[in-house]
């Protein structure tokens, strides 16, 4: 009886809920509408984007075992130390750049010389570690695009062969590295062989360099060429301890990789930091686009990753190869495992009050490593698909509560248009995107530039889409004697 003297009050709740979702949907409706006008940023979220089925295959083609060889293969030699044996065929820096230079001309046959090897040797004067000049050698395999638009847009992706003890410049002592950085360089070799079998519109160098124990010296010399030569680096990621998954404090993630990235850019000039304060733009670097990127593509490629923005260029007061990018204008990150263990870093291999020390494979967890590679190829994957992230876009800085962007055309004849991202001021990630067509100029209406950070992102008639471009501000007019005085806040 008690039920039955309750049904009329719950069809009435249940009429009552209808109308609601009703009027609710109808709202939303609107919201949405208003939304393609440049208004009600809470209306579209970030869409689910489709994945790309060759970058699914590729994923799944990276293999844990062959990661395996390859680092044990690399510990074999005893040292890699950069200042070790150049001309022993089976210990030391040379045996290793040897054998690494062997299995990419192994692959480059197999790719039906689509991917190209070369050495590029140079020799480094002496230095803080480096107590004479010595010889040193990248191992450089070029993938080249297929799209004339896009064939000259470069991503490049590393690990460093070398290794140590204690003593950077100990060069008879044992130094395995399987972790520090066989582990980045196995990683690195194994995308080449996967991804050579493919075609992207956009170049690819897959490259291990030496000299980074002695200062991040291997990657210097080529980021230094590169910029001499113009070379257009959209992204360079570099791979350094990505090794084990259970680290010094007793922790055990075998899901998670951190990217580091610069927020304020290393080559940023004083005009530019000028600007940056009166309009911000901390978080918004194109290496933290590359990161949110790298976050957005790698989780949805490589079920149960977890990549883990950290917000800093390397930790805490350490250095890596992404750095001379950095500093040459390059957008670069850094991957490495979430919690390092200390013990098998830059130690003498001994046991010590029953601990094991030293950089030994034990340690190495390669199904772990296999994953943080299909992170990696996945991101890189979809860089080298996708239209290159539009060029020169700038907001309008004068005094409106709508927001006015515009930007240079891309070259891709594939290009479909531009969406617009943008998010609260206090997100970490884009979170609303408008479809705007293929136009260079938009204008979010009743969106103020004051209240939410915004950007831009190019996409192809496949989907595949760029990372996004953040705006600088179109400065008015100003009189000649204060040509660097950015807009007034006022």
């Amino acid at each position: 009886m008690e039920r039955a003297s309750f049904s009329p009050g719950r069809s009435f709740l249940k009429s009552l809920l209808g109308t609601v979702l009703l009027l609710t949907s109808a709202s939303s409706a609107i919201g949405q509408s208003k939304a393609r006008t440049g208004s009600a940023p809470q209306a579209r979220k970030q869409p689910t984007q489709p994945h790309n089925p060759q970058i699914a295959r590729l994923v799944s083609e990276i293999d844990a075992r062959n990661i395996e060889r390859t680092i044990r293969k690399l510990v074999s030699f005893g040292t890699r130390n950069t200042l070790s044996e150049q001309n022993d065929p089976s210990r030391g820096i040379g045996a290793a750049r040897d054998w690494l230079y062997g299995e990419f001309e192994k692959i480059g046959a197999a790719s039906g010389g689509r991917l190209t090897i070369e050495k590029q040797a140079f020799e480094q004067p002496k230095a803080a570690r480096v107590p004479q000049p010595t010889m040193l050698t990248n191992i450089i395999a070029t993938l080249k695009g297929t799209q004339a638009e896009s064939v000259n847009r470069v991503y490049v992706v590393s690990g460093h062969y070398d290794s140590m003890c204690t003593s950077p410049t100990d060069v008879k002592c044992d130094a395995p590295g399987a972790n520090d950085d066989a582990s980045g360089t196995a990683a690195v070799l194994e995308m080449a062989r996967v991804m050579s079998k493919y075609k992207f519109d956009a170049t690819i160098v897959f490259m291990t360099v030496p000299g980074e124990e002695q200062g991040l010296l291997g990657s210097t010399h080529f980021a230094e060429e590169a910029k001499k030569n113009s070379m257009d680096i959209e992204a360079m990621f570099t791979n350094d301890i990505i090794g084990s998954s259970v680290g010094g404090n007793g922790k055990r993630d075998a899901h998670t990789v951190r990217v580091f990235s610069e927020g304020v850019p290393s080559n940023e000039t004083q005009t530019e930091a000028m600007t940056r304060r009166s309009v911000g733009g901390e978080n918004d670097s194109a290496s933290r686009q590359l990161a949110r990127f790298i976050k957005e593509t790698g989780e949805r490629y490589v079920a149960g990753m977890k990549v883990w923005m950290i917000y800093r260029r390397d930790r805490f007061g350490r250095g890596g190869d992404h750095q001379p990018f950095l500093e040459r204008g390059y957008a670069a990150v850094r991957f490495t495992e979430p919690n390092e263990d200390y013990h098998h870093q830059h130690q003498n291999v001994r046991v010590e009050n029953g601990i094991q020390y030293g950089d030994l494979p034990q340690f190495d967890d390669f199904n772990y490593i296999a994953d943080v590679a299909r992170v990696n190829a996945a991101a890189l994957a979809a860089l080298a698909l996708a239209p290159a992230r539009p060029k020169n876009l700038m907001v309008n800085t004068g005094l409106s509560n709508d927001t006015e962007l515009k930007w240079d055309a891309n070259r891709e004849l594939d290009l479909a248009g531009y969406e617009i991202v943008w998010r609260d001021t206090t997100e970490p990630v884009w979170t609303h995107v408008q479809s705007i067509g293929n136009v260079n100029t938009y204008s979010m209406k009743g969106m103020s530039k004051d209240n939410y950070f915004f950007g831009v992102r190019a996409i192809d008639k496949e989907g595949n889409r760029s990372p996004v471009s953040y705006p600088r501000p179109m400065l008015r007019a100003r009189p000649a004697a204060n040509p660097e005085q950015p807009p007034s806040p006022n």
